[in-house]
């Protein structure tokens, strides 16, 4: 039995989902194409590869669902969203609702840090509040255990 995936390399896929996810939204090139790409110009060997697949094809596949989902906690329209705060929504948003694995502050701890790094200055409290809203939503059963 093969030992659990590293934080660091969780953080590692997501990184890297957040950038190739940004890369479908933009220019919407095929998906097969892009991991294929990323795979082939960085170093992946400290990366959780079975988890930046999993972001990068389970994302796209229910984004009207994510969206659906994280859209009521928004102050603005869709549209109106960085395209960095709208991948980092919708991996959040993924990972509450696929990954029960991963605990729901988790889950926002890794939104908020992505936000720091990727996203505008105060983008992560925004990324903050509208992934804890969505918690309520999709992780009620673990809220109410704590």
């Amino acid at each position: 039995m093969s030992a659990a995936p590293s934080p660091s390399a969780r953080r590692k896929a997501r990184r890297f989902a957040l950038q190739a996810l940004y890369q479908w939204q933009l220019a919407g090139q095929p998906l097969h194409e892009i991991e294929a790409h990323f795979r082939a110009e960085n170093d992946m060997r400290k990366v959780d590869v079975v988890y930046f697949h999993e972001l990068l094809v389970g994302v796209p596949r229910r984004v009207d669902e994510i969206d659906a989902l994280f859209e009521p906690a928004l102050d603005r329209r869709l549209q109106e969203l960085s395209q960095i705060e709208k991948v980092i929504l919708r991996i959040g948003t993924f990972e509450m609702l696929e990954r029960l694995d991963v605990p729901y502050r988790v889950v926002i701890n890794e939104g908020i840090e992505l936000a720091k790094v990727f996203g505008a200055e105060d983008s992560f409290k925004y990324v903050n509040g509208v992934l804890d809203k969505v918690a309520r939503r999709c992780r009620q059963a673990e809220i109410g255990a704590r």
